[in-house]
């Protein structure tokens, strides 16, 4: 069965680049959310497999959206997908049950391999 993926970018051409290199792999992208609360919601109405999830969007932002998807569903798979690279930034969504960080500009092989590794993953609950 392909991973399902839920792919949540403010930039169109972000996402359209997570949905290209996951729909080459085969994978179903279920949906698209362009903002922190898009993504909460997105996440409830379809429980994708893995999502991608943008830090700094318009509105509520990655974090609005980790603390919430993580709290309705602590074995949810989550993969930032930011162009911060700080390491605080990083720490903080990993500290609040991020799986994985890729900084943008990614590669996208390397983008694949990193939600088929946390595909594999057990999850585990966010340090609180």
């Amino acid at each position: 069965m392909k991973p399902r993926v839920l792919v949540t970018d403010d930039a169109a051409i972000i996402r359209q680049l997570i949905v290209d290199t996951v729909t080459e792999a085969g994978w179903q992208v279920v949906d698209q959310a362009t903002n922190g609360q898009e993504a909460v919601e997105k996440y409830m109405q379809h429980r994708p497999d893995i999502m991608t999830l943008d830090l700094v969007m318009p509105e509520y932002d990655g974090r609005h959206a980790l603390k919430h998807i993580l709290a309705a569903d602590p074995q949810a798979k989550i993969v930032v997908v930011s162009a911060l690279n700080q390491a605080e930034i990083l720490r903080e969504a990993i500290s609040l049950g991020a799986a994985e960080f890729v900084v943008k500009p990614f590669d996208p092989p390397v983008l694949l391999e990193t939600l088929r590794r946390v595909l594999q993953m057990e999850p585990t609950a966010p340090a609180r």
